[in-house]
C-alpha cells in the first residue's frame, strides 16, 4: 500500500536521496557478474520445457562467483528435478538493466525460439533511478507487450521486487526513499501483469542478511538457492494443474 504522503515525501527528500546515493556508489564494493552461460540443457524424460531469463543483474548472477549458483543457474536443475522432464533455458541478463532497456535493447535481438515461460527480473534499477509510475507503466508494459508478440506461446513470470528498504547496504532515510519507490513500481508492475496476462506470483523470499551476499545488495549463494526453490516450485505447480 501506498499512501500519497509516502509519494510526497519521497519527492522532496529527493535531494536527500542524490547525496547519500552518490555517496554510497562510491563506497559500495562493485561485484563483477560470473561468466554468464546462456544456455543450459537438463537431461529428462518426455517434452522439454523451455526457458527464457532474462533481466538485470539477479538474471546475470551478480553476487556469486559461479553462474550455477544464481536463479538462473539453479533454477532449470530444480525444475528437471521436480517434473522428471527435460529442461533448456536462454539468458540474458545485464547489469543495470531496466524494463525500458530490455524491450527496446534485448527482445528486438532475441532469435525466435518457442518457450514455455518468460521469467522477468527487473524493477530494482527502475526503482532506483526514481522512475515514475507513468514511466514504467510504458516501459515495463510495452516489455509485456513485446514478449506476448514474439513468444505468443510462452507464459510470462515477473519476479517482482522485494521491499528494497529492507536491503542491508542502504543506510537510513536512502532505504526508506528508494523502498517507497520501489513499492510504486511494484504495484504498477502487478497491475500491469495483470491486465496483460503475465504471471505475478507472490514471493515468500526474506530480505534477511544471510540472503544477500557480501555487496549486501546482490543475492547471496544461499538467496539465490532459495529464490530458485521457490520459483521451481511454481512453474512445477503450473505443470500440475
Amino acid at each position: 500500500m501506498i499512501t500519497p504522503s509516502e509519494i510526497l515525501f519521497s519527492w522532496l527528500a529527493l535531494p536527500v536521496y542524490i547525496y547519500q546515493g552518490l555517496r554510497v556508489r562510491s563506497q559500495s564494493m562493485r561485484m563483477a557478474p560470473p561468466e554468464q552461460i546462456p544456455f543450459v540443457k537438463i537431461k529428462g524424460k518426455g517434452k522439454p520445457l523451455n526457458l527464457l531469463f532474462m533481466g538485470d543483474s539477479s538474471a546475470a548472477g551478480v553476487g556469486v562467483p559461479d553462474f550455477k549458483e544464481c536463479v538462473a543457474g539453479r533454477t532449470p536443475h530444480m525444475l528437471a528435478r521436480k517434473t522428471g522432464r527435460p529442461v533448456t533455458t536462454r539468458t540474458c541478463g545485464n547489469n543495470s538493466a531496466t524494463a525500458g532497456e530490455l524491450r527496446d535493447l534485448i527482445v528486438p535481438h532475441l532469435e525466435q525460439a518457442t518457450y514455455d515461460y518468460i521469467i522477468i527480473n527487473i524493477g530494482t534499477n527502475d526503482s532506483k533511478n526514481f522512475h515514475t509510475a507513468r514511466r514504467f507503466k510504458k516501459e515495463f508494459g510495452g516489455l509485456l507487450y513485446a514478449l506476448n508478440a514474439k513468444f505468443p506461446g510462452a507464459k510470462v513470470i515477473w519476479s517482482g521486487l522485494i521491499d528494497i528498504e529492507k536491503i542491508p547496504l542502504l543506510p537510513s532515510p536512502l532505504n526508506k526513499i528508494i523502498g517507497i519507490r520501489s513499492r510504486i513500481i511494484k504495484k504498477m508492475g502487478n497491475e500491469l501483469c495483470f491486465e496483460r496476462g503475465a504471471l505475478y506470483p507472490i514471493a515468500k523470499w526474506q530480505p534477511v542478511r544471510e540472503n544477500f551476499s557480501e555487496d549486501g545488495f546482490h543475492a547471496s549463494s544461499k538467496g539465490y538457492e532459495e529464490w530458485a526453490e521457490e520459483l521451481s516450485d511454481y512453474i512445477a505447480d503450473l505443470q500440475n494443474r
